[in-house]
């Protein structure tokens, strides 16, 4: 298989030109919007699906080949999905990815064990969980929505930076959406993180998204107060010294933060968005989209007998990719597979062999 930073001209050439073809190397499953949160940032819970059964899964990822290297498995609450364990293990026999990521909030009490079978199988693949955190306390809670989520959340902080010591292919990470609930407390969270032992702190700014039926809410910050405390992410980065992954992606991570930073104010994209030609989202109805922000139905998988080439290729998608080239939208989403996680890639190469090449 090609690595990312062989692919790098390739998928250049595809978004000009519409050649050579390539299959995306960022895919996001969404195998069901059910969750245990009730978060102040997303509806998404309240939404049920005629979900895709996992032997559907199994169709669409035996037909896709090695050409993702990067599956995150979403939710809703991806580790409360009763097969999640089964559809990553079909993901990596099929697909043999680089990387799997998952992101939980760590309320079930399964959740080590779910980690551990995944992490155990997937031997060859970085498999990546990051924990969500909002908040030091019951400050955590109200943004969540669950009282003793916080409680939860160290409980399980614990547990799998123990399995950690197990598994050399686990990493253990902290998510934080930066909102209008949390903005004014981001000091504290990444007091918190820097001393938490995990891998990484990792953050983004809430905006609305179609996926998660915050179209409308104001849940964004200011671009003022973002500004104020992206400049404190970013000194906190440049103050740490990471390793191995985690270094790679805190570099990313500085240019996300200074691209956010214009993104809200120039109120345009800044860089080539590759949505739709390098990334892509199969929602949990089959429904594959270009990402998870506009959620464009490019076509359902179960009209196209499972095979997701036959939607990557096909006409609809070429108004969608004529829109995005043409700027008609813009957000500062890293989360695979909005634009900038696989954007950045291909923009910046120098940073891809040591995060993205297989």
């Amino acid at each position: 298989m090609l690595g990312v930073l062989a692919r790098v001209p390739l998928f250049r050439l595809y978004r000009r030109f519409g050649w050579p073809k390539m299959l995306p190397v960022n895919i996001t499953l969404s195998p069901s919007p059910k969750c245990n949160s009730r978060c102040l940032t997303c509806n998404i819970w309240m939404k049920r699906e005629n979900e895709l059964t996992i032997a559907e899964w199994d169709k669409v990822l035996s037909k896709l080949g090695r050409a993702p290297f990067w599956f995150t498995i979403s939710g809703g609450e991806p580790l409360m999905y009763p097969h999640v364990v089964e559809l990553a293990k079909l993901a990596y026999d099929h697909c043999r990815p680089g990387i799997i990521n998952i992101p939980t909030n760590g309320i079930l009490k399964s959740i080590p064990e779910r980690v551990e079978a995944i992490a155990s199988y997937c031997k060859e693949s970085q498999v990546i969980i990051n924990l969500s955190l909002d908040g030091v306390g019951e400050k955590h809670d109200f943004i969540r929505g669950v009282a003793g989520n916080f409680e939860k959340f160290e409980e399980r902080l614990e547990q799998l930076l123990a399995l950690k010591k197990k598994y050399k292919n686990l990493n253990i990470g902290i998510h934080s959406v930066i909102s209008v609930f949390s903005v004014n407390h981001l000091d504290e969270l990444i007091a918190y993180a820097d001393q938490s032992g995990a891998d990484q702190f990792i953050t983004e700014i809430a905006e609305p998204r179609v996926e998660l039926d915050t179209v409308g809410l104001p849940i964004t910050p200011a671009r003022e107060d973002y500004e104020r405390a992206i400049n404190r992410l970013i000194a906190y980065v440049k103050s740490k010294q990471f390793k191995g992954t985690a270094k790679i992606t805190e570099a990313f991570r500085l240019e996300y933060y200074e691209l956010v930073k214009r993104i809200l104010e120039e109120q345009d994209q800044v860089i080539d968005c590759y949505a739709g030609w390098a990334s892509a989202q199969i929602y949990s109805d089959g429904t594959v989209w270009p990402c998870c922000v506009r959620a464009d139905d490019l076509g359902n998988l179960r009209e196209h007998n499972y095979d997701f080439s036959s939607i990557w290729f096909g006409e609809k998608i070429k108004e969608v990719r004529r829109s995005i080239a043409a700027k008609e939208c813009h957000c500062p989403s890293p989360t695979p597979p909005t634009p900038i996680c696989s954007t950045m890639c291909l923009q910046w190469p120098k940073l891809a062999p040591a995060c993205c090449s297989p």
